[in-house]
């Protein structure tokens, strides 16, 4: 008794001022002023109580809504038997293990039907509803929240829609959060399931987890009192042993405790935990010890919400204490709720027989049982209504999680090395990049969101590779200066190795020390520890775990989408001590991500995205379509539809590559005379003379470059060229077509069917230069001026038109499937067919410019001839946005970007800017309805959009290949298709 006494006054020195003053504070379901109706109850229910029954409510038996596991374990959890007990014991309540949401529903309703007192549902849903059933959120595990710096309010929110779905489903407990400070890294049970080692930031980070979830109805439960978190055994298995002194396990493992209690937590966990400083008494549980239960956590901290046991099956408890015995101590110790009893019946007896012999009063089994009691009327159980079935599953996966997941993952992501600031990556046009996932047997979800940011060439090793896959990667590597490792680890746990194996262990060291390798390692930190010098790689990411979340965003953060500030909450060995971590910046590349990041809401924007992009391909104004958009540079809506032609089969995919048709004149030609006019080597007022001197004799001497791109310089329209080759009676003139490739005909205009003389290109210019002028001053939308831009950036620049665009642009900006003439690089069945041309090429056009004069110029022309995917040529139109800023360069001044995209001449009524189209004055559906005039964009004959407003920062590509089988079709124009889409984003957003 003396040394009982000793420990408590001890505690009573190291109780920390800020939390005396508050630390009796009360859960709300004790707060004496809960409605009335709720008091009633809660009297009018324990008055039906026989002393039995008393003693029933304060247990919590186990339940599976999985028919595979109930049949494993029939005497314990089976349905049949949770029934039995609920029926003839009128047990407290039910702990879910193993199912599914919609079983787990079911049985809940059932058990609740059949019990006389409203049933308590509890379940371990420490990182989510998905810790024990399928189909339900899984939220990041505790130690990956350790790794955020601050944002305790995004921790806040995940408890509070922890709270919600289990709710919905018809839960009132979650026994979290978990509040072991855990300083073991050998710890078999805690790891990562704690905030981390750092005793205040646990303390901080489970308060806002925990207040989350109470303030929106849900119970919790603080576990593992009095700290489990620097234990070296696992108490499912033997009972560990504490060997630290009363100060330290005051000072460091209860204090996240005390400052739980000073924020009203309802409920407290005890560990099965053998803790000689707080009792002696040999191999006694802490669950089953009076000084620690009731005289530390009952009185001195001055807890009196429910104080719950660990599962009462464990061996930490069963090993010692079998049969109930242990059950009947744990209440006499001063525990509320005993969870998992090993038999009911025998733990109801043992019960009974300390009340019988007084170590245990009825006043006190009748004051636990009221507390429960009041627990239940809080959580709404004196108002209970069965789980509703309709629509579960969409109810307990919203979006806000999907977003909060993203969030608190992107946060948490910590960069630990980083060689000459070589993260987040730049100069792409310099790298040639490989991606390796180990321990993986297919293309990974961080290698998918690699190749949205630039080429790279991916390989996979199982986590069991033989020699001969080893020797193979090895031979493949050698031509990449950069490799992508994700270490893929398919185990949490130090007694699997944290799922390293061997040859992965192998492969990695051979690959760091290539110096060629960035390594992202997806799994606990601590596995860290088992590597082969990973501090010498390039550059190291901690994504803590292995989800499609930490995948996705790792590659974001390597390319710069977003920034890294989350640092190690624990230590790991002497390279990778505690709140290691490197911040890196965000650099103007595109983020992916959902709507709800930007406000929108995910269902709502994509049925009406949807219903006017599959208007399109069911009215045939198209076969398919990609659409595209972003806001803030934020990528939250990519969707492919349809079919690449009416009666094929193959489905358009989001990396299809589409003939951008005019598209080309601000993707490419605008593009490079902007970076001309940036250099001071193109003047927009000069004249055509200027830059191309056979024209200075002609009729457009003297036109200025400004008017020619703003279409009002009389141009004609267009000629058709290929008419021009023709003889009236259909044959092609000489020196124009063959029909055979040769030294005088080595451009192919289509397959292998059409060439075009060596010299002809000449014709067509002379063709452009001696054209007539139209009479008449005033807008006429002309490709003529486009057609010669080729020739004017190769002469200013010194490079060729493609090769310009490619070193300077595409390549820096990771878009490289922007190409002229996509079959030398790329396979037909990732390329849309266009028309099937029955006046020129009479052949299906499919992988060639549909364009006749680009294709008469060998598929490379400065108005139509450019091939891309959605995501590359967005990537154009940020940097267009961001003032000419992407990827960490300014690949374009502001001023370029601001004087080739205002109006030029608004009071002549011209709605033009220098190369772009704008919204007109008065609406006509060129723009969409709601764009601002900072606006600009432009359409593809083919059935392109690409549209950018800076007023609202949106950025949007809509590609379809609507010629085909004819250009006859319309229907993408009188349906409004692409301007109704991006009108859409514009009235979600107006409705903020």
């Amino acid at each position: 008794m003396k040394h009982i006494f000793l420990i408590l006054l001890s505690f009573s020195f190291f109780i920390p001022k800020s939390l005396k003053a508050q630390i009796s504070t009360s859960p709300s379901f004790l707060n004496k002023n809960q409605n009335a109706a709720a008091r009633q109850w809660v009297d009018s229910v324990f008055a039906t109580l026989t002393p039995d029954e008393r003693i029933a409510q304060l247990i919590m038996i186990p339940a599976v809504s999985d028919v595979k596991r109930a049949l494993i374990d029939p005497k314990a959890s089976s349905p049949a038997m949770v029934e039995k007990l609920i029926r003839e014991n009128k047990v407290g309540g039910i702990v879910f293990f193993q199912g599914g949401p919609m079983p787990q529903a079911r049985l809940t309703n059932f058990y609740q039907s059949i019990s006389k007192v409203p049933l308590l549902i509890a379940m371990d849903a420490e990182f989510g509803l998905a810790m024990r059933i399928d189909s339900t959120v899984r939220y990041p595990y505790q130690m990956t929240l350790g790794a955020i710096q601050g944002n305790n309010d995004l921790i806040y929110e995940m408890g509070a829609q922890l709270a919600r779905q289990a709710k919905r489903l018809g839960m009132h407990i979650n026994f979290a959060p978990v509040a072991d400070v855990n300083n073991n890294p050998d710890n078999p049970v805690i790891s990562f399931r704690s905030f981390g080692e750092n005793k205040y930031k646990v303390a901080d980070k489970a308060v806002a987890y925990m207040k989350g979830m109470q303030d929106n109805g849900l119970l919790t439960s603080a576990k593992h009192f009095p700290g489990h978190g620097d234990t070296g055994t696992d108490s499912h298995y033997d009972l560990p042993l504490i060997k630290h002194d009363v100060t330290r396990i005051d000072s460091l493992e209860m204090y996240p405790f005390k400052a739980l209690i000073s924020n009203g937590i309802s409920g407290i966990m005890i560990a099965h935990l053998s803790i000689p400083a707080l009792d002696k008494t040999p191999n006694l549980p802490s669950t089953l010890s009076k000084p620690i239960v009731t005289d530390i956590l009952r009185d001195k901290l001055g807890f009196d919400g429910l104080i719950y046991s660990d599962a009462m099956n464990m061996k930490g408890v069963t090993k010692y204490f079998p049969d109930g015995k242990a059950d009947a101590m744990g209440l006499e110790a001063g525990m509320d709720i005993l969870e998992f009893t090993e038999d009911l019946n025998k733990s109801i007896t043992e019960i009974k027989k300390s009340v019988a012999e007084g170590r245990i009063s009825q006043a006190e089994i009748d004051a636990r049982c009221k507390k429960v009691l009041m627990a239940k009327a809080w959580a709404g159980l004196n108002r209970y209504k069965p789980v509703d079935l309709n629509n579960l599953y969409e109810d307990l996966n919203p979006k806000s999680a999907e977003l909060v997941n993203r969030l608190l993952t992107e946060k948490a992501l910590t960069v630990l090395k980083n060689e000459n600031n070589i993260l987040p990556l730049r100069e792409l046009d310099t790298l040639k990049i490989a991606s390796v996932s180990l321990g993986a047997d297919t293309i990974t979800t961080f290698q998918k969101t690699l190749e949205l940011y630039t080429s790279v060439t991916h390989f996979t090793i199982p986590a069991k590779a033989t020699e001969i896959q080893i020797a193979n990667l090895r031979a493949q590597l050698k031509n990449y200066n950069l490799i992508m490792v994700g270490v893929h680890l398919g185990s949490i746990s130090p007694r699997t190795n944290y799922g390293l194996t061997e040859p992965m262990n192998a492969v990695l060291q051979e690959l760091i020390a290539s110096k060629k390798a960035i390594v992202s390692i997806f799994g606990n930190p601590y596995a860290l520890n088992k590597m082969n010098k990973p501090e010498n790689a390039k550059a190291l990411v901690m994504a803590y775990q292995m989800t499609p979340y930490t995948q996705d965003l790792s590659a974001q953060l390597i390319f710069g989408a977003i920034p890294a500030s989350g640092k190690l909450p624990v230590t790991v060995n002497a390279q990778f001590p505690y709140e290691a971590g490197i911040a890196t910046p965000a650099i103007g590349r595109l983020k992916y991500t959902i709507p709800e990041e930007l406000g929108m809401d995910s269902k709502v924007l994509t049925h009406r995205i949807d219903s006017i992009a599959n208007l399109a391909v069911t009215e045939k104004a198209t076969p398919g379509c990609v659409v595209q958009l972003a806001k803030d540079g934020k990528v939250f809506f990519r969707k492919a539809y349809g079919k690449h032609t009416y009666e094929g089969a193959a489905p358009v995919k989001l990396n299809d590559l589409y003939d951008l048709a005019s598209v080309t004149k601000i993707t490419a030609s605008t593009l490079a005379l902007m970076s001309l006019w940036d250099q001071k080597k193109f003047d927009l007022d000069a004249t055509m003379k200027d830059y191309l001197p056979d024209f200075a004799k002609s009729n457009k001497a003297d036109l200025d470059w400004r008017h020619v791109l703003t279409h009002s310089a009389r141009l004609k329209a267009f000629i058709v060229l290929w008419k021009e080759a023709q003889k009236p009676d259909g044959s092609w003139k000489k020196k124009t077509f063959s029909t055979k490739q040769s030294r005088r005909y080595p451009t192919s205009v289509v397959g292998d069917s059409l060439f075009i003389y060596k010299d002809y290109p000449e014709t067509i210019f002379k063709s452009i230069r001696d054209s007539p002028l139209n009479e008449k001053e005033g807008y006429v939308y002309s490709d003529l001026s486009f057609i010669l831009y080729p020739q004017v950036v190769k002469s200013l620049s010194g490079e060729g038109f493609e090769d310009y665009l490619k070193n300077h642009y595409y390549h820096k900006l990771g878009a490289n499937t922007l190409t002229f003439n996509p079959k030398r690089f790329y396979k037909l069945e990732d390329i849309v067919p266009t028309e099937k041309d029955t006046f020129f090429r009479m052949t299906q056009l499919h992988g060639q410019v549909h364009d006749e004069a680009a294709a008469m110029l060998g598929g490379l022309s400065g108005h139509a001839g450019l091939f891309g995917d959605a995501n590359d040529v967005m990537k154009v139109w940020q940097m267009y946005l961001q003032e000419g800023y992407y990827g960490g360069q300014q690949l374009l001044s502001k001023d370029a970007l601001l004087e080739f995209t205002r109006y030029q001449y608004p009071d002549q009524g011209s709605r033009r800017g220098i190369g772009f189209d704008k919204p007109s004055f008065k609406y006509t559906g060129n723009a969409p309805k709601y764009a601002s005039p900072s606006s600009f964009g432009h359409t593809g004959y083919t059935g392109i959009m690409t549209w950018a407003d800076p007023a609202w920062k949106l950025n949007y590509v809509f590609l379809s290949n609507r010629v085909y089988p004819t250009r006859e079709n319309s229907k993408i124009s009188t349906l409004n298709i692409r301007t109704s889409i991006m009108d859409v984003v514009y009235e979600e957003l107006l409705k903020k």
